[in-house]
């Protein structure tokens, strides 16, 4: 199962922002990682610029480029305006949905979770962090996975109505794809469309 593990703070550095979550360290040393990143001022050009956003929409979500490449695919061939697709295919992955609902409090424990098959959809047991989840399908914590304490501890306080395009039922530790989320409702800092310039060229 592909996936990054390198260091995390470092990647968070180089982008400028805590995309991994909340990071201490990012906090005190806001300049690239390096030996010159608190010196050496650069400017980047067209195509680094695109390379970068598409670099940090891949860390945002967790994917690899040959999983990336595939969703741009689907999302060009797709109707629609091509980078509102591919934040949308993104953010139906089921690890993705498993965060948003509160029930982990990060991506990568929300797909440690969907592969410890803790995770159902519709009622039946799915370990595919990559798994697309469909308009109108529930996803829910497993029976025998309610008491886990990190599930727990992420759903204290979380505010579920930020997201509107999901709806959650607290007693049954569960939550239902409504539609798509518009892009106005994805707060990723992310410009797709150079994304979309970089793929086309």
């Amino acid at each position: 199962m592909a996936r990054y593990t390198g260091p995390k703070t470092r990647i968070a550095r180089k982008f400028g922002e805590a995309i991994f979550g909340a990071d201490k360290v990012l906090s005190k040393k806001n300049y690239p990682p390096g030996q010159h990143g608190n010196s050496r001022k650069r400017k980047t050009s067209e195509y680094g610029i695109q390379l970068r956003e598409k670099q940090k929409a891949k860390y945002t979500y967790g994917v690899l480029e040959k999983q990336f490449r595939n969703l741009f695919a689907k999302a060009s061939r797709s109707k629609g305006i091509t980078g509102e697709v591919l934040l949308q295919l993104l953010e139906s992955r089921l690890d993705n949905v498993v965060y948003r609902l509160g029930i982990a409090p990060t991506r990568a424990a929300a797909r440690q979770l969907v592969s410890h098959r803790h995770i159902t959809v519709n009622g039946q047991v799915v370990n595919i962090p990559s798994y697309s989840v469909k308009a109108g399908q529930i996803v829910s914590v497993r029976e025998k996975s309610k008491s886990l304490e990190v599930v727990a501890d992420a759903l204290a306080g979380f505010n579920h109505s930020k997201y509107p395009w999901i709806e959650w039922d607290q007693p049954s530790l569960s939550g239902k794809l409504l539609h798509l989320p518009e892009r106005a409702d994805i707060p990723e800092n992310i410009k797709e469309q150079l994304i979309v310039e970089l793929y086309s060229k």
